[in-house]
Order: structure tokens, then sequence, then C-alpha cells
């Protein structure tokens, strides 16, 4: 079903979430264990732990990031018009993050927080030779973010509104979402939310099931992500569970590909083959950017989830959470 559009549209998708530079290392098991992570995991870190795993990496890449920061980039490859909502410091990664987004067609207007208050926040991301993403973040400023910094008005400029769960531990992220999705409601537009992680998922299931429950129209998620939302031993359990709540859901299953649900209907979307697997950071943000992509224009279902496993597939070939071609020449290419 195409999104909602009842008056002229300034954007196609908004997103809110984590203002984050990715700082990425390939590492090997021995290291991640040595260090006491759960291997693919995302672990929160304070600025000093934070700085001593970054002088314990091996060298890395930096590159601008956030989950829902890598959708808007992905859609804005695949020619959407979008924004991001997020919090960086007045400092030199801020700075980065700022030119990086708004170099790749994003607009991203949000006022700095003072240096004085907390860094950008920074994700040190260590890729192990499969290919698994383990991410240790310090949040910094991103935490910061509150409803003043959502502008009704520009919500309702926006065909879908986009809420990374990434965002969702404090109050105020939780009070900017539900201000961002009442606004973009009353306009007649949609709400997308991704539930970002298994660990936000156990901090804040009640919140995100009532945060669903009424508020969102699409939701993203994994396997797990969505057995701990419902408390279920199986996925088929879960869907269950979500039926009725909102109207589209899409569940990524890695090499098995994804699940798109509508009402009472499924359907099952292959992976696309990958050459060589590299790195899975930002698999689930650019499947996310791929199939609202699709679902902007109003295809059916099944191709906005295989719009979104070309998209993913893209992404996973190399390291960082951003696409590294032209998305739409490549899905042009792919669905002809």
């Amino acid at each position: 079903m195409p999104a909602t559009t009842k008056t002229a549209s300034r954007y196609d998708v908004i997103g809110i979430g984590n203002a984050i530079v990715d700082v990425i290392s390939s590492e090997d098991d021995a290291f991640v264990a040595a260090e006491g992570l759960v291997k693919g995991s995302m672990a929160l870190i304070d600025a000093a732990r934070a700085e001593e795993l970054y002088e314990r990496m091996g060298p890395g890449m930096e590159m601008s990031g956030g989950s829902a920061a890598n959708t808007m980039a992905g859609l804005a490859s695949l020619g959407a018009k979008v924004a991001f909502i997020g919090k960086v410091s007045e400092d030199t990664l801020g700075e980065v993050f700022r030119h990086d987004i708004q170099a790749i067609g994003v607009a991203y207007e949000t006022p700095p927080l003072p240096e004085e208050v907390a860094p950008t926040a920074r994700s040190l991301v260590l890729v192990t030779p499969d290919a698994q993403r383990t991410m240790n973040t310090f949040l910094g400023a991103s935490v910061f973010l509150g409803p003043e910094d959502v502008d009704p008005q520009m919500i309702a400029s926006a065909r879908i509104t986009y809420l990374e769960g990434y965002l969702f531990d404090r109050p105020e992220a939780q009070a900017a979402f539900e201000k961002a999705a009442r606004a973009a409601h009353a306009a007649g537009r949609e709400v997308a939310l991704t539930l970002s992680d298994t660990f936000c998922v156990e901090r804040h299931g009640p919140e995100f099931r009532a945060l669903i429950d009424g508020h969102v129209d699409i939701l993203f998620g994994n396997e797990n992500e969505m057995q701990v939302l419902f408390g279920t031993s199986t996925l088929e359990e879960a869907f269950d569970e979500v039926r009725g709540l909102c109207e589209v859901v899409a569940i990524t299953r890695s090499a098995k590909g994804s699940l798109v649900m509508h009402g009472p209907t499924l359907f099952e979307v292959p992976a696309q083959p990958v050459r060589h697997l590299v790195d899975t950071t930002g698999a689930g943000d650019q499947y996310a950017a791929g199939f609202l992509s699709g679902y902007l224009k109003g295809l059916h279902l099944a191709e906005c989830g295989e719009i979104g496993s070309i998209t993913a597939a893209e992404v996973i070939g190399h390291y960082g959470a951003r696409p590294e071609v032209d998305l739409a020449s490549l899905v042009a290419a792919k669905m002809s």
C-alpha cells in the first residue's frame, strides 16, 4: 500500500535517530573475547571505556553513521527526498557528521549541542573475519535529542517519519518519538519504526509495544528482535501478536532473506547473492531504505522486500554502513 499523500510533500522520509561517527576496525575473534564483548551485539559504553577500547583497536576508518542516518543516506541514493533529525556537538566529529550527511543530499538542520556539554557520539565497530560486527557505542551528544528538536510542521511535510529504536533509551527521546508520530498522523502521514537491536527491545519492550500499538504503521526488525518484543519462542507466534497493531511488518532473516506481512498475508522474499561478504554493518538500515523506496512508489510489498534485499546485499559487500554505488542504478539493473 503506498504512503498517504494528502497534500504536497517537501520530503519523502524524515529519519529521527542517533547522529554517530563510526570507527570501523578489523579484529579477530580472540580480540573480541578478550575485551569481554558479545560478538554481533551492540553495547552502550561510557566515555572512559570508549577511550580505552579505541586505544586497543587496530587502525580504524572513520565514517559518519547512525542507523536512521544510514537509512536516509540509502534513500537519498535511491532518489528520495529525505531529511534527518539527530544531535551532534560543536566539535570536529560533529562537523564531520554534518558535512557527510549534507554532501549526500540529506537535509540536516538540527542545532548542535555546545561542546562542553557532551562530545559527538561515536561507535567503535569491530568487524571479525566472518563479517559479523560488534558495536560499542558512546552516545555522547546524541542522547540530548528531545521534543524541542522535533518541528511538527517539518514532520507534517514528510510522507513517512522513520524512527530509530537505538535512540529510545532516554525519556526525552521517547517523548520526541511520540510528538513526531502524533504530528505525522495528524497530517495524514505514516510512521515507521526500526527495532534496531535485541538489547534495545529487552530494555524497553513494554514501551516499544505501546509505541507500535497506535503510533506505528510500518515496523522493521529481525527474527530475534520480534520474538523478544512479544516474548514468543517462534517468529510465527510473534507475527500473531503484531498482526493488527500495525499495517506492514518487514522482518529480516540474514541469508534467509525477509518476511513481509500485511494483515493476514505473508510474503517470503529471498536474499540477494553476495559475491564476497565483508561487513554486515548497516544491512538492516539499507534493507529499510530499499523497502521504503519501493513503498513510496506504491510497489507490491514483495517487490519492496526485493529492493530491500538488493540494497542490503550491496552494503555488506564492503566496509561501512552506507552505499558505495548509486543505488538507484543498481536497483534498476537488478529489477529489469
